[in-house]
């Protein structure tokens, strides 16, 4: 990503930091990143497209972090503990995450809309980005599909095994999800995943 974008959505996301989002003005982010106004225009198309492309990166983030936790221990069930925790911090620690993931997007952030708009940019990533826009339902899917791919293996597992990794997939992306709306007492999601998943993921 060219250097003037990713600083203009840095900008823009310390922005939203401070202010709602429909305080956020494109003259501000574009002086705060150091770059013309012209250069916000061209790269975001409006304020929506800069919403989009915000949303898009934020996205992209949250499942790079569930590539890493999913990468870490060696046991299946540790990793997947891992990636249930990942969902709790992004979540924690981004409100955008936490709205992507949950649905729940409060009048201080930008929500544009899931469907794909129409894009007439000359800038791939801003294509990218007016595409469509992953649903809570995306994201329990694409985290559960990336984790049955890692905890797989070399190759596809025979049935009835992948069915059943797939449900304790998804079944530790849906306790993270819970715990994100309302967070477990002392032990936390690990305790929980410990107690509901079967002691051995994989054949």
């Amino acid at each position: 990503m060219p250097a003037a974008r990713e600083s203009l959505l840095d900008a823009a996301y310390t922005a939203l930091a401070r202010r709602p989002w429909s305080a956020v003005r494109m003259v501000d982010v574009a002086a705060s990143a150091g770059v013309s106004r012209q250069t916000l225009y061209n790269e975001f198309g409006s304020k929506d497209g800069l919403a989009r492309a915000l949303v898009r990166r934020e996205a992209d983030g949250y499942l790079a972090g569930v590539e890493r936790a999913l990468a870490g221990a060696s046991d299946p069930r540790e990793r997947l503990t891992a990636t249930a925790e990942w969902v709790m911090s992004a979540a924690h620690d981004n409100a955008l995450v936490r709205a992507m993931i949950t649905g729940c997007w409060s009048e201080r952030l930008p929500a544009p809309a899931l469907t794909a708009v129409p894009s007439s940019s000359a800038v791939p990533a801003q294509r990218r980005a007016d595409g469509p826009l992953p649903s809570p339902g995306d994201f329990v899917g694409l985290v559960r599909d990336r984790a049955v791919v890692v905890l797989g293996g070399a190759g596809p597992l025979p049935p009835p095994d992948a069915a059943e990794l797939a449900r304790s997939c998804e079944l530790a992306v849906r306790i993270a999800l819970s715990c994100v709306a309302a967070p477990p007492s002392e032990g936390g999601v690990a305790d929980l995943l410990r107690t509901v998943l079967p002691r051995r993921l994989t054949v």
